[in-house]
């Protein structure tokens, strides 16, 4: 099913998310031992917000870096990059280090644009949705398995998660040094200035009246995305009373039924309704995820609507590999940095928007923030129906070379 470069590609996905995840659990306790401070919220927001910020600035310039010089080269630079950050983290006896040291994993952090980009380069364009299911379940698995590491590594010491994801990401530094092949045969020749920064490439992306509008639907689900990622934890606890033991299993199924979904569900349902099938089916599932959310009262329902959540994993692989068919090969990798970007947006004002509106609610409706991302799930709903039919393939989507 897979050749090499697919497999090394797919683990080096998967070790990296496991990394990102390892240090989740015990950056809280971190942030409180070098501020000398009990109240952290505010440091732990700003902490985390350096990441997703850094990538938005960042990724399509190495993306861009890669058409022009290759993926395997960017990518070990990234993995490498990350490494040294969760060194300095695990090892700095300083707070501004430590700020210092995520600014620098965010910069590199390139993985996931250049590993989009990668598997664009060396599959067909009817192989894409499946196998960007499989990387997004990969990388969905490993940010489960991670966290779980990290909790039993972390009750030793708040620094050995750290460690021990430097280890993780040396590990996929050298299998992609030794192993992973380089997967473009062509590399673009030049370099426009205004393609070096995130706003020189979405001003090449304005242009194009036929892809605007998708990237728009693309960043709403995004964003609608962070809306469990931000608030799962708490709402349950809030609405349900769940206890730790709760929040750790309804977050792994959460997780995992997304990936089998991601990974298994995709590519047959793109092969029986199309991109644009797949897409609908997936937005529609999670928009009355999200209104059972929102209406459920008991903790152990929630089990029963994971079905929907997992349906609506699908959306995104299936849209992924739309988006891609709509730009050229030797701009994959700067079009793919884009698409990370515009993720690592919603990553930093999603998570601020759908708190403020769950702290904001009604007592008489607390589930509130769920009918919002599924009023934002239905906005999309036409767009989808109404620009997709009309993409000619392939476009440049903007950012050809003249």
């Amino acid at each position: 099913m897979f050749n090499r470069a697919m497999i090394v590609i797919l683990m080096t996905v998967t070790l990296d998310a496991i990394g990102i995840g390892l240090a989740l659990p015990v950056i809280p306790t971190l942030l409180r031992e070098l501020s000398h401070e009990s109240q952290i919220a505010s440091r732990f927001g700003v902490f985390m917000a350096i990441y997703p910020l850094m990538q938005f600035l960042f990724s399509p310039v190495l993306g861009r870096l890669s058409d022009r010089f290759g993926r395997r080269p960017i990518l070990l630079v990234s993995l490498a990059g990350a490494a040294i950050d969760y060194l300095i983290m695990g090892l700095s006896p300083v707070l501004s280090v430590l700020y210092c040291g995520r600014v620098l994993a965010g910069v590199t952090g390139a993985s996931m644009a250049v590993a989009t980009a990668y598997i664009a380069d060396i599959s067909t364009p009817d192989e894409r949705s499946k196998r960007f299911g499989y990387m997004n379940a990969c990388f969905g698995l490993g940010f489960v398995a991670g966290p779980l590491l990290g909790g039993v590594i972390g009750s030793l010491s708040p620094r050995y998660p750290f460690l021990v994801a430097a280890l993780f990401n040396g590990l996929n530094l050298l299998l992609g040094f030794f192993v992973l092949p380089e997967s473009r045969t062509e590399r673009d020749a030049e370099f426009k200035s205004e393609s070096r920064n995130v706003f020189g490439a979405i001003a090449a992306l304005r242009g194009n009246r036929a892809l605007v509008p998708l990237l728009t639907v693309f960043f709403l689900i995004q964003l609608i995305g962070q809306i469990p990622g931000s608030l799962w934890i708490v709402y349950g606890e809030d609405r349900f009373g769940w206890d730790v033991r709760m929040v750790g299993l309804t977050f792994a199924s959460f997780g995992i039924l997304h990936a089998i979904a991601q990974a298994f569900f995709t590519e047959p349902t793109t092969r029986r309704f199309g991109e644009q099938g797949a897409i609908l089916i997936g937005i529609m599932a999670d928009c009355l995820a999200f209104v059972a959310m929102a209406l459920i009262t008991r903790g152990w329902m929630v089990f029963t609507i994971m079905i929907l959540f997992t349906t609506g994993g699908i959306a995104l692989p299936a849209f992924q590999s739309l988006l891609s068919r709509q730009v050229k090969e030797e701009h994959q990798g700067e079009f793919q940095g884009t698409l990370v970007s515009i993720t690592a947006l919603t990553e930093v004002f999603g998570p601020i928007a759908a708190t403020r509106i769950y702290s904001h609610s009604p007592a008489s409706l607390p589930g509130l923030i769920w009918i919002v991302g599924a009023g934002l799930y239905v906005l999309c709903i036409p767009v989808v129906l109404s620009r997709m039919a009309r993409i000619p393939a392939p476009l440049a989507a903007g950012v050809e070379s003249d």
